[in-house]
C-alpha cells in the first residue's frame, strides 16, 4: 500500500485564518517539558544508513559514556528540578529503558510521568525499514509500554528523529494518538492517515538542549533562548493558544553546570498567570474537543 504523499498529510492553514484556540482557564500557552530518556547501545550494528556512532571503530566510548552518564547521574538532578517546581512530564522515551534501568522506571512510574515512545534504543533508526519491519518495531515499543502501565502507548517520536514515508499511517494504525516527527506549527494538527486518527504535536528542534548543543550554544544561552520564544508565545497567545515543548536530555541539561539555568529558564516561565503545564496527551484531548465545538 503506498504511503500518503507528504503534501497531503497535512492540510495547509494560515494561522490568522484559524478559529481561536483557547486552552484550559483561558491559558495562553501550553507548555510540556520533555526528557529524553533514551538507551544507546555500547556496541550498535551499521543500520542501513548511517552508523550510530561518530567514532569508529566501536566503541565509541567517548560518545557512550557521556549518555551513560545521563541514565547514572543526570537523570536524577532533573528529577529533583521538576519534583521541586511539580511538572507533568511527558518523557521521550527508549522502551527499552523501562527493562534494563529499573530504578529509573519505578522512578518515573511513581511521578505518574507520561511516556511517548522514542522507539527501542536511539541506536536503532527506522530509515529503510520495510513497511512490516517498522509496525513490528512500534508494536513492540506497544508492548513494553503495556506491560509496565498496563496502558497502550499515546504518543510517538521516531528514534533519532528517523521517521519514515510511512510512520505516520503505521503509527495510527497501532492506536497510537499523537505524532512528535513533524515540526511544522505552534498548534497541533491533524494528519491524514490511511485509516484511524492522528494529530501531530509540536516537538521542538529550536527549544531542544541536544540540537543547541551540537550548535556549541551553552546554558545560559540556551536558557534564554525559552525565555525569548516564551515571551513572543506568551503575548501572541492573547488572540491563538499555542504550544510550547521545552526538550532535554539528562547527559546534557543534567549537568552540574547546566541545571541552575534550566531551572531559572522554567522557574521564569512559572511566574506567569496564563500559562497551562500539561502532558501531551492532555493537549491533545483538548485540541480534539476544540475541533469538535469548531465542526459543530
Amino acid at each position: 500500500m503506498s504511503a500518503i504523499a507528504g503534501h497531503e498529510r497535512i492540510a495547509y492553514s494560515a494561522l490568522p485564518d484559524r478559529v481561536g484556540l483557547r486552552w484550559p482557564g483561558g491559558a495562553r500557552v501550553a507548555v510540556w517539558v520533555a526528557p529524553n530518556i533514551e538507551h544507546y547501545e555500547y556496541l550498535p550494528e551499521l543500520v542501513r544508513v548511517r552508523n550510530p556512532w561518530p567514532r569508529v571503530p566501536h566503541p565509541d566510548i567517548l560518545g557512550y559514556g557521556l549518555r551513560d552518564y545521563g541514565n547514572r547521574v543526570g537523570v536524577w538532578r532533573l528529577m529533583a528540578l521538576f519534583d521541586r517546581l511539580q511538572l507533568p512530564i511527558t518523557v521521550s522515551l527508549s522502551m527499552a529503558v523501562l527493562d534494563l534501568y529499573p530504578e529509573i522506571a519505578q522512578a518515573m512510574l511513581e511521578r505518574q510521568w507520561e511516556f511517548m515512545s522514542h522507539g527501542l534504543y536511539n541506536t536503532r533508526y527506522h530509515w529503510g525499514l520495510s513497511q512490516d519491519e517498522e509496525l513490528e518495531a512500534i508494536e513492540q515499543c506497544q508492548q513494553i509500554h503495556l506491560r509496565h502501565t498496563g496502558r497502550r502507548l499515546p504518543g510517538w517520536f521516531s528514534p533519532a528523529a528517523s521517521n519514515t514515508v510511512h510512520t505516520p499511517d503505521l503509527v495510527a494504525q497501532s492506536g497510537i494518538a499523537y505524532l512528535c516527527d513533524l515540526y511544522h506549527d505552534e498548534q497541533p494538527t491533524e494528519i491524514r492517515v490511511r485509516r484511524g486518527e492522528l494529530i501531530s504535536l509540536p516537538y521542538s528542534m529550536e527549544i531542544n538542549d541536544s540540537i543547541a548543543w551540537r550548535r556549541g550554544i551553552e546554558a545560559q544561552a540556551f536558557a534564554q533562548k525559552i525565555r525569548d520564544e516564551f515571551d513572543v508565545l506568551y503575548a501572541e497567545g492573547a488572540v491563538h493558544g499555542r504550544v510550547m515543548n521545552i526538550a532535554v536530555h539528562p547527559f546534557i541539561m543534567g549537568q552540574p553546570h547546566r541545571i541552575e539555568a534550566l531551572e531559572q529558564a522554567l522557574s521564569y516561565i512559572a511566574q506567569h498567570e496564563g500559562v497551562w503545564w500539561a502532558t501531551g496527551s492532555q493537549i491533545v484531548q483538548h485540541y480534539r474537543q476544540h475541533l469538535a465545538k469548531d465542526r459543530s
